[in-house]
């Protein structure tokens, strides 16, 4: 039996616990990232959280449900954040939480117990022949909202996470898909649709199981919707194309760890770097802001790294966050160096961390600064993405991204449509080197590459440093947080484009149009029976 409208459990009475309730539930979806990685609870963790939002009483207590789910979820996904922002974390999550109070209504209408229309049929030996019609019109009704829900839920929160991805609200960190970075199947799917498609499938499945635990009554649409998810991840599994392997490049990462000053952490690094020669790498890759002065800008510092080229026989990725000699500020740059210095090819990180580089309204928002360890000053923004060619790999062309720049799926899909071969990662999560954030920003990487058919290598100062191959698969040993050292690599490389690539996010475009089509329907539909009611 269907549970009653707005009659939930008893210890849910209190609005103080239900909303704690909320909160918790909102945040189970972060067991399934890195570090502790349960990507398999991916596919349940919302059940609670949409089984509470389907008993709310009112619209505005399933709005309300919504938002401290989702504060829930935002705080849980950054908890790392805590030690540097304090206080203010719980304001950003508050604010960036209320996008799921328009979900919480939509969860409510669709999966909740709408009051039978024209009250309850009579029951009993004397039910009337209309009223056992009202009954079966109800129960196709009930059905059919079953069914909208699984479309329609999910694309509700691809919304939520749509607008909360635009980089002055935080940038995308925490897509539901992006926990499936490690599922083979899943890769494949975000080979097709990105890491959209993925979150798509996952909350389908999430709103089926919650759709079984609360309407038995309806599970033949629930078990439908199962089974097309199961369809789907069957048929991009075995029939989506896979990037044609050409060849292979070798690589390398230099990782120095945490080594005190920037003088320290630059012998450091190029300590490790003689120690690749010989081993013929092509390519060796330093971390973000590897350095505190641009060799562009210092002719001795640009000598000591032409000769490490030199001495290696490959070429350096280097990442400068300095000052600039002709213009006032500071970037963080992506610099190739070759055996004769600075090659000219560089890269402007375009996407800053909010509060971490930055301040966004700073004039409303600087108080940040006092209470954590927020930007004292904005960085300069970088313009356009760069392809570079790497001569000492044959003209081989590589797609930097800086840090938080690996987050956003349309930068590795603009790159790999621009030509490069390879994607590019130079990081440093060394503030945040105890907490989740280096596993679950490592992970990254093989959804990029996996979306693209592009290897990814992501370097670090601190660890984790990761490599990936064109389907996401990782290559060879990963660097934890505990390692100083530099490792090779023999990248595959892979021609071909992918479908994301290639199609983008149709993934998004398909749930917005959903959502519009569904909205102008009821809209039709009130519209006809506010005019019905006129004419009678």
């Amino acid at each position: 039996m269907d549970t009653p409208p707005g009659r939930p459990a008893r210890w849910l009475g209190s609005p103080w616990t239900r909303g704690a309730a909320a909160a918790l539930a909102g945040a189970v979806p972060a067991l399934t990232f890195p570090a502790p990685s349960w990507w398999w609870l991916a596919y349940v963790a919302l059940v609670p959280w949409l089984l509470l939002v389907r008993s709310a009483p009112t619209r505005r207590r399933a709005a309300l449900d919504g938002w401290l789910g989702g504060t829930g979820f935002m705080l849980a996904v950054h908890q790392w954040l805590l030690p540097s922002l304090h206080v203010f974390i719980l304001v950003l999550a508050l604010l960036l939480g209320a996008l799921w109070a328009p979900w919480g209504v939509l969860v409510r209408a669709l999966l909740g117990d709408a009051p039978p229309a024209g009250g309850a049929a009579r029951e009993g030996p004397a039910r009337t022949r209309s009223g056992e019609a009202s009954a079966a019109g109800r129960r196709r009704a009930r059905r059919g909202r079953c069914a909208a829900a699984l479309v329609l839920v999910p694309s509700g929160w691809l919304m939520v996470e749509l607008v909360r991805s635009w980089e002055y609200l935080g940038g995308p960190w925490g897509l539901l898909g992006s926990s499936q970075w490690q599922v083979p199947p899943a890769l494949r799917l975000a080979s097709v649709g990105g890491v959209w498609l993925v979150s798509l499938l996952v909350v389908t499945v999430n709103t089926a199981v919650a759709e079984l635990i609360a309407r038995p009554a309806a599970r033949l649409p629930a078990v439908a919707g199962l089974l097309v998810c199961a369809l789907a991840a069957t048929v991009a599994w075995f029939w989506a194309p896979v990037p044609r392997i050409t060849g292979t490049v070798r690589v390398a990462v230099v990782q120095p760890n945490r080594t005190g000053t920037p003088a320290a952490r630059l012998d450091r690094s190029e300590a490790l770097t003689r120690s690749l020669a010989g081993r013929g790498v092509r390519l060796i890759v330093w971390g973000e802001s590897s350095l505190y002065t641009d060799p562009a800008d210092h002719p001795a510092l640009a000598a000591r790294l032409a000769a490490l080229s030199r001495r290696t026989g490959a070429e350096l990725l280097i990442n400068a966050d300095s000052a600039h000699a002709d213009r006032p500020g500071i970037s963080k740059s992506a610099v190739l160096i070759g055996p004769d210095g600075p090659t000219g090819d560089r890269y402007a990180k375009m996407r800053l961390v909010p509060f971490g580089e930055y301040i966004p309204f700073r004039s409303v928002l600087g108080w940040a600064t006092r209470v954590g360890k927020a930007a004292p000053s904005d960085r300069l923004r970088g313009t356009r993405q760069v392809v570079m060619p790497v001569a000492a790999a044959g003209g081989l062309r590589i797609g930097p991204l800086v840090c938080f720049e690996t987050a956003f799926p349309d930068m590795s899909r603009h790159l790999a449509r621009d030509g490069a071969r390879v994607l590019v990662a130079q990081s440093s999560t060394s503030t945040f080197q105890d907490s989740w954030a280096p596993a679950q920003h490592a992970s990254l990487g093989a959804l990029r590459a996996a979306e693209n058919w592009r290897p990814m290598v992501h370097a670090t100062l601190t660890g984790i440093s990761a490599v990936y191959g064109p389907r996401g698969e990782p290559i060879g040993e990963r660097l934890g947080t505990d390692r100083s050292a530099a490792a090779v690599y023999d990248l595959p490389l892979a021609a071909g484009t992918s479908p994301y690539t290639r199609f983008g996010d149709w993934a998004v475009y398909g749930a917005m149009g959903a959502l519009v089509l569904a909205g102008g329907y009821a809209g039709l539909r009130a519209l006809s029976r506010r005019t019905g009611r006129a004419r009678r």
